[in-house]
């Protein structure tokens, strides 16, 4: 199949799925329309309800996000963990912080909000005990180190995500970018670590979803 044809169907696919999300509350809407108007990067609906069955299906209470906006993948997050459950969010961005929690409020979820700006992973260094998921989306160059450094806070039987698996396509078009071969790196971690198994969903650019077994 050639590559305009691929774009062709996998546009067509993320068109198709996208129009079977239901409607959305007021409060995501509202970070929908900003991420569009600032051209911000999120994960978008369709990751966004994967993320939410995710963690209700294995009953998260503690959930720790290594970079995260302005929490529209925590709002998700949020609706799926128990009642006294907690999201930590982390960005260096203090204004991201400022609208995470002013859209947390909108959604009277506040009290399910940690958010710390800085570091992502000397911020978790930082955090006593352990997560039942942890999600991953910093810079692609660090993902090898930041998942070795945060798989061993992932309990058993919790999940470790991770966003951008595909990489805009750039894992299989040969490209040699330090992004990308650390992309290519972190794959091979996910599924050849031990007490590690691993899928990558290809839902808008790629999600990888890790369970640990042991």
């Amino acid at each position: 199949m050639d590559n305009n044809l691929d774009e062709s169907l996998f546009g067509s696919v993320d068109r198709y799925l996208s129009g079977l999300i239901p409607a959305r509350d007021n409060v995501l809407e509202q970070m929908e329309n900003l991420a569009r108007e600032q051209n911000f990067p999120i994960i978008g609906p369709l990751v966004g309800e994967l993320l939410f069955l995710l963690a209700r299906s294995i009953g998260a209470h503690r959930v720790l996000e290594l970079g995260s906006g302005y929490g529209y993948s925590a709002m998700h997050f949020a609706k799926a963990i128990s009642v006294n459950g907690k999201v930590i969010c982390t960005d260096y961005k203090s204004e991201n912080a400022l609208l995470a929690q002013k859209y947390f409020h909108d959604a009277e979820l506040s009290h399910k909000l940690e958010f710390h700006v800085g570091n992502a992973v000397e911020i978790m260094e930082s955090l006593v005990g352990e997560f039942d998921v942890v999600l991953m989306d910093v810079e692609k160059e660090v993902y090898p180190a930041t998942f070795r450094k945060a798989w061993p806070r992932v309990r058993t039987g919790g999940l470790f995500i991770a966003d951008n698996l595909l990489w805009h396509g750039r894992v299989f078009s040969g490209d040699e970018q330090p992004s990308t071969r650390a992309m290519h790196e972190f794959t091979r971690l996910i599924y050849e670590t031990p007490g590690a198994r691993s899928s990558i969903i290809p839902l808008r650019d790629g999600v990888s979803v890790t369970l640990k077994t042991i």
